[in-house]
């Protein structure tokens, strides 16, 4: 079922993404107060959210870097077995025991998931994962700092919680969201963070980590 680039409906020819189809689930476009273009939900989400809180809206859980192979679902396998190719040979969401640098992959590999062409971009035709500078720019045009100004937004993010490093257990839903960029930061990298309250930042996080994945149109 997962892979790359899957066929999309309007994608057979090689053009840019429009609209319908991909790995299975429909996603459409939506322009920001910022004049830039992303898809509607997170990958994996079966609608656009209707509130912060909005299960069907949550999506996947990606390890930054990786493909859509899988891994990044919920209530997938785990295995403590580092992969050290760039895809894993299974399917299975790899875990970490608390040894630096915190990746799935071993050693690391800082160019998977930069820009249309990043190795293991998980994005249609024409899209990609979004830099730490884009998070910064869209979340300085929202109404408020907080989860209710990230969810007034055109993109409408949610508190999809996260499944953790070196367990693979899901927590944090309704209360937390994370949605990576394609930047690295040291051995870790750039995540979009905020919470139920008032905080709204970006951080660092271990390559490890199953976080929400939004996707921006090149330009």
């Amino acid at each position: 079922m997962f892979g790359k680039r899957l066929i999309k409906s309007n994608d057979e020819g090689g053009g840019v993404f429009t609209g319908g189809n991909f790995n299975g689930l429909d996603y459409q476009l939506v322009t920001s107060s910022t004049g830039r273009v992303w898809l509607d939900r997170n990958l994996g989400a079966t609608q656009v959210a209707t509130s912060s809180g909005n299960t069907p809206s949550y999506g996947w859980y990606y390890q930054w870097g990786r493909l859509t192979d899988g891994h990044q679902i919920k209530t997938s396998t785990t295995t403590t077995t580092l992969s050290t190719t760039d895809t894993p040979l299974n399917s299975s969401f790899i875990l970490i025991e608390n040894t630096s640098p915190n990746d799935w992959r071993s050693p690391q590999n800082n160019n998977l998931w930069q820009g249309v062409d990043g190795i293991n971009n998980p994005a249609p035709n024409g899209f990609r994962l979004p830099t730490v500078s884009e998070w910064e720019t869209e979340r300085i045009s929202w109404s408020v700092n907080s989860s209710v100004g990230a969810f007034s937004s055109a993109l409408k993010l949610t508190l999809a919680g996260k499944r953790e490093y070196n367990s693979g257990s899901y927590n944090s839903g309704n209360d937390y969201g994370g949605y990576w960029s394609s930047d690295i930061n040291g051995t870790s990298a750039g995540l979009l963070f905020f919470n139920s309250g008032t905080s709204i930042n970006n951080i660092a996080r271990f390559r490890g980590y199953g976080h929400s994945v939004r996707l921006i149109k090149d330009v």
